[in-house]
């Protein structure tokens, strides 16, 4: 097995050492590595890496189970017996079997039967599926509202995940209220942000057809009833096929009022009927229609001409609490503007402002639910040293990975009694479906941490997440990171993790935890967008083995993993692994530093085009390509030779690089601005700043999606064409407190609307982690996320 010390995070380690009467597990390290990077010691290439960790005395309960394995003892006083909410659909069905019959369930839709509201299930926000089954003739509770923290900066949602709408202008005018009674949706409410009823973040459009259609047409009772159509078609087919649903109130006596769609792409405007129509908002904002104002309430408070007065009330129960932040900012919504002329426009950095360490506001509500136990390992795979087996011959374990809040789940939060404090290591991330993400990985919980005080160890995973709230960055303000309600693990602040383990992984860790040994699956890199609800990332399974005596971690990179990643959810981005590992250690590490999508005629947010991706060897960054919807096929990579694409992959010592230097992390975006790509990374050379290159085309490069592009060309393609301009500073950041060079740097695009760089404007968002050299159960932590704007002159 071949060590490999190259990756960006400064890699926490927690050690638990379990007492002689195993009742007691310690973390007995819980430090920073200090990266050794190939390019300054390139005959270590295959070596460990190792570093010193300082001692932590925080102990842990546990107890030891049928095989003599460590288990942390988790509370449970305050868990209902329910279901695991990582269930495949075969134990989802042995679960309905034990609970009876279960008729197939039909769309959400509150009725009243008999005076008792019924809830109908099947109703599934993109993302993982879970089943908590049996709702029927339950009345659905209705969530506490938000508890909000006004600020000078706008406010900050403490309960739930926020869609962010700095690129949102609300009206001010005709603002609805709970109770109010409407008799139309249009005009007046056309652009209106509002949230469906499983949770999904819908834009109005009135008067406007979509010629995709999905048959067969249908028959509703009221406008909420077709979005939910919608949201059914999407949880049955396991995707995000319906992007929008079309409701005609002047039907309501025809054979069909509710068209779903399958795509915006072609529109005509009705003249014939008045059409009440709700995109998904992602693609709307892909497509750039406007937004008026956002609403808390719209669905509650709409009620078409023939609804009757008990529908209205039914629809009122059923229609979530929890607000959609107003807009914290004048900023308009994102439309792209290329500069015009006839060569390329070399960037330029006019300035930049530094925000400080971001700040943690976790949700402070759970999923409640009973962990499905571990598999047992025989005694020959609870070994010391690698083993892939573990990684590709088990399931995703169920214990692990963020769970939805859905209509399965919403009636089981409960609150948090304990909100952690979170000391995180990494930091990359990326926009997604209305939401900046925060990807991290070894992240630890702790609980009683104060500015004087340092808090008692609660657990350790290896990845996690987080969502920017307030979009404090848009005022030069440090930015406040949310933690999701399907992110905890129990009631008192452990985490699940973000990016799933296998059951073999997870019972690995398990089993040895007080050995120093364990799996972890970090993300390295800035997210990949696959589509306008998914996005990807190439994520590196590392074994770590830390030497209990001298506390040396020796990191071995056992190959990478695929995630897809969505987000806008009520309870928190979620990664799915649908191939337990795509590439192998022996192999050029592709995806690990990251890639970028190259959109198709049907323009950003589509389906067609290709997904690059960058593979990291010593001297530079190979490159491969592959179609969006075969991303999970190894034989459908093709891997550039330095002349042509190529099915039969190089390995690390090909000299087909397209980009050379030293470099760690990286980033590369198209800006129209300058009608050209930018480069953005850190080096090796532990100098804390950033650099940037852009390419320097012979002729402006468009996009073949946009004004004047070429519909048959691959915009990214020019990336293996020409050369790159010189490396040239970008942002010289601050080393951490602790002196310790800053490192997981990257950048997050449309953060700043229409002013972003990659909309034609000059704003551009950086963030990066900066050791602390503090116990991070303190209230400093172990590390700083860091952000700071960078202006384009």
């Amino acid at each position: 097995m071949k060590s490999k010390p190259q990756f960006s995070c400064a890699f926490a380690v927690a050690v638990l050492v379990v007492s002689s009467s195993l009742c007691d597990a310690r973390p007995h390290a819980y430090g920073v590595l200090e990266n050794i990077r190939r390019f300054l010691h390139p005959s270590n290439a295959g070596g460990g890496v190792s570093t010193t960790n300082a001692p932590t005395s925080e102990a842990i309960p546990c107890a030891q189970d049928s095989a003599s394995n460590i288990i942390p003892i988790l509370p449970t006083d305050t868990r209902a017996p329910l279901a695991s909410l990582h269930q495949t659909n075969a134990s989802i069905a042995a679960a309905a079997q034990h609970e009876g019959p279960q008729p197939r369930p039909k769309p959400l839709e509150l009725v009243l039967q008999n005076g008792r509201q019924t809830l109908h299930h099947d109703v599934h926000p993109v993302g993982q599926r879970h089943g908590l089954h049996h709702l029927h003739n339950r009345k659905p509770s209705r969530l506490a509202s938000t508890a909000v923290e006004e600020s000078t900066t706008g406010t900050t949602a403490h309960a739930e995940f926020q869609v962010p709408t700095a690129t949102l202008v609300p009206r001010q005018a005709s603002q609805f209220t709970a109770g109010n009674t409407i008799t139309s949706l249009c005009p007046d409410n056309n652009g209106t942000v509002f949230r469906s009823s499983s949770g999904i973040t819908y834009q109005t459009v009135c008067g406007i057809n979509y010629d995709d259609n999905i048959r067969p047409f249908l028959l509703v009772g009221s406008f909420e009833a077709c979005i939910q159509k919608c949201d059914a078609y999407n949880y049955d087919t396991h995707g995000v096929g319906c992007v929008a649903a079309l409701f005609v109130p002047g039907r309501l006596q025809s054979k069909d009022n509710c068209y779903l769609k399958s795509s915006i792409a072609h529109s005509s405007v009705d003249v014939g009927s008045t059409v009440e129509g709700a995109v998904r908002y992602s693609v709307a904002q892909s497509a750039h229609l406007p937004v008026s104002r956002t609403s808390t309430s719209l669905l509650s408070s709409l009620s078409t001409a023939s609804s009757t007065s008990s529908r209205s009330s039914a629809l009122r129960a059923g229609t979530s609490t929890q607000p959609i932040p107003s807009a914290s900012s004048t900023v308009s919504p994102p439309g792209i503007t290329y500069a015009e002329g006839d060569s390329v426009i070399a960037p330029k950095v006019g300035g930049s402002k530094l925000h400080g360490p971001s700040e943690n506001r976790p949700t402070r509500q759970y999923i409640q639910y009973d962990t499905a136990p571990s598999v047992n390992l025989a005694k020959s795979l609870l070994r010391v040293g690698a083993n892939g087996d573990l990684s590709t011959g088990y399931d995703v374990s169920p214990q692990t990975g963020v769970l939805d809040v859905n209509i399965y789940t919403q009636n089981t939060l409960a609150p948090l009694r304990n909100i952690p404090h979170i000391s995180r290591d990494g930091g990359r991330g990326g926009y997604l479906n209305g939401q900046h993400l925060f990807m991290f990985c070894d992240t630890g919980s702790y609980s009683g941490t104060s500015p004087t005080q340092n808090g008692d160890f609660l657990d350790f995973v290896s990845s996690s997440v987080a969502v920017d709230v307030g979009m404090n960055a848009l005022a030069g303000n440090p930015i406040h990171l949310q933690d999701g309600i399907g992110g905890w693990s129990d009631n008192v602040g452990r985490q699940r993790g973000f990016a799933p383990l296998t059951q073999g992984e997870q019972a690995y860790n398990i089993a040895m935890q007080g050995q120093g040994q364990r799996y972890a699956v970090w993300i390295e890199s800035s997210l990949i967008p696959l589509d306008a609800e998914t996005a990807i990332v190439y994520a590196p399974i590392i074994y770590d083995e830390v030497d209990l005596i001298t506390r040396a971690a020796n990191f071995t990179y056992t190959g990478n993993t695929l995630l897809t990643i969505t987000a806008g959810g009520r309870g928190g981005p979620v990664a799915q692994r649908p191939v337990r590992k795509l590439f192998d250690q022996d192999e050029p590490e592709w995806g690990v530093n990251g890639g970028l999508r190259s959109w198709g005629p049907s323009g950003i947010g589509g389906k067609d085009g290709k997904v690059y991706l960058f593979g990291g060897v010593s001297g530079g960054m190979l490159m491969a390509r592959v179609a969006p919807d075969s991303i999970e096929d190894r034989a459908a990579y093709q891997y550039w030779t330095g002349s042509s694409w190529s099915t039969i992959m190089p390995d690390a010592s090909s000299k087909a690089i397209w980009i050379d230097g030293p470099i760690m992390d990286i980033d590369v975006f198209y800006s129209p601005r300058h009608m050209t790509f930018i480069a953005i990374y850190l080096t090796a050379y532990a100098d804390s700043t950033f650099y940037y290159r852009y390419l320097r085309a012979d002729r402006p490069i468009i996009p073949c999606y946009a004004p004047g592009g070429d519909r048959n060309s691959d915009y990214v393609e020019n990336l293996l064409k020409y050369e790159w301009s010189d490396e040239q500073v970008l942002y010289k950041a601050q080393p951490g407190l602790g002196g310790a060079f800053i490192y997981a740097g990257g950048i997050h695009t449309r953060y700043f609307g229409s002013d972003d760089i990659v909309n034609g404007g000059t704003r551009l968002l950086l963030s990066w982690t900066a050791p602390t050299g503090q116990n991070p159960a303190s209230a400093a932590s172990e590390y700083q996320i860091v952000t700071a704007e960078v202006n384009f002159a």
